[in-house]
């Protein structure tokens, strides 16, 4: 086997801290890497036969395909299973990244390597991201005007937050000095987010129109959940079993097995928080008044019945848990959904 210089660079906002091992494992230099394309390409010109390694964060992906464009091979370590790195007593910057290169150099498998996404998957979650980002300060605004006139013995009308605003005059009118800008900032953020909601549409249209009318079958899988979803898995044949689809967004939960013990902790939560959330939503949909019967809403309806504490909230990421799982499975398969597929098979 071929041996390699292998390059450790921990990723800093300013600066990136680099240790280089010849292809015996020794440290042959430490050097320090302003946060530039233009100094990082001149550092990784020297080395352009050696494999770079790396861990996921806000850097990675830019010196990953700068370091590709110079033809040296990258590794990508997953940041959240690396706790050699982030519990060792003796942890600094030019230590983890010592640490990563002799990582690299011993078995580039015991980083957990990731795939990044492609830059079409990534704008996707982007778009999401922004829009997640509105919702939030939308409802913050909702919740403050809520709050603001049950301080003062009021309470508006109930409704959705996307119609809160014809709520502005119901307003007690020794509040409204203080709620008119937040009425007229929430009636702009509904508009960015419904600007949002044509973006990814059409993105969806351009790039993913299949994979989404697949998905989006599903009552409950709106586009936004369908986005989230498609960008985070990336090409489904590559993403392994099924079933795998809800460790990944952290929705099975943690084991501590030992000897004759065998604990069932609570949901891993590992994977994007975001897609995880996303699901979670959807199977509170599923398992509403108002969405037609299925299996999954079958699956979470038989965990709530058995009663017991937080067994809504059970059943509901019982349900997240499935979708996952079906959804990768209609985009492997590329079949259709059928929403009762168990009772088609018991017949």
């Amino acid at each position: 086997m071929k041996k390699v210089t292998v390059i450790g660079m921990d990723l800093g906002d300013k600066n990136h801290k680099a240790v280089v091992l010849d292809p015996e494992g020794v440290e042959a230099l430490r050097q320090e890497v302003s946060n530039t394309p233009e100094e990082v390409r001149l550092f990784l010109k020297r080395f352009t036969d050696a494999i770079l390694v790396i861990e996921t964060g806000t850097h990675c992906r830019w010196i990953s395909r700068l370091a590709k464009e110079l033809g040296v091979r990258v590794v990508v370590g997953n940041a959240r299973k690396l706790r050699m790195i982030w519990q060792s007593t003796r942890k600094n910057d030019w230590n983890d990244a010592c640490m990563l290169a002799k990582l690299g150099h011993a078995d580039p498998g015991l980083l957990a390597p990731v795939n990044l996404r492609e830059d079409e998957c990534q704008t996707l979650l982007r778009l999401v991201n922004a829009r997640d980002l509105l919702v939030r300060h939308r409802a913050g605004i909702v919740n403050l005007v809520r709050g603001t006139c049950k301080a003062e013995g009021d309470r508006l009308a109930e409704c959705g937050t996307e119609s809160f605003a014809r709520l502005e005059y119901e307003v007690p009118a020794t509040l409204r000095e203080v709620t008119k800008p937040l009425f007229a900032l929430l009636r702009e953020v509904t508009k960015k987010i419904a600007l949002y909601d044509k973006l990814l549409a059409n993105r969806l249209a351009k790039h993913h129109q299949e994979d989404a009318a697949l998905v989006q079958a599903i009552p409950g899988v709106g586009p936004v959940t369908a986005a989230a979803f498609l960008a985070s898995v990336g090409e489904p044949q590559t993403f392994g079993k099924a079933r795998d689809a809800g460790a990944y967004f952290g929705l099975v939960p943690r084991q501590s097995q030992s000897g004759e013990s065998d604990r069932q902790l609570r949901i891993s939560k590992a994977g994007n928080a975001q897609v995880r959330r996303l699901l979670v939503v959807s199977a509170n949909y599923i398992l509403g008044p108002f969405a037609p019967d299925s299996d999954l809403r079958r699956h979470g309806l038989r965990i709530a019945e058995r009663g017991g504490k937080n067994a809504r909230r059970r059943a509901k990421v019982a349900v997240a848990r499935k979708l996952a799982v079906v959804m990768m499975t209609l985009l492997q398969n590329r079949q259709a959904y059928r929403p009762l597929m168990e009772v088609e098979q018991a017949a």
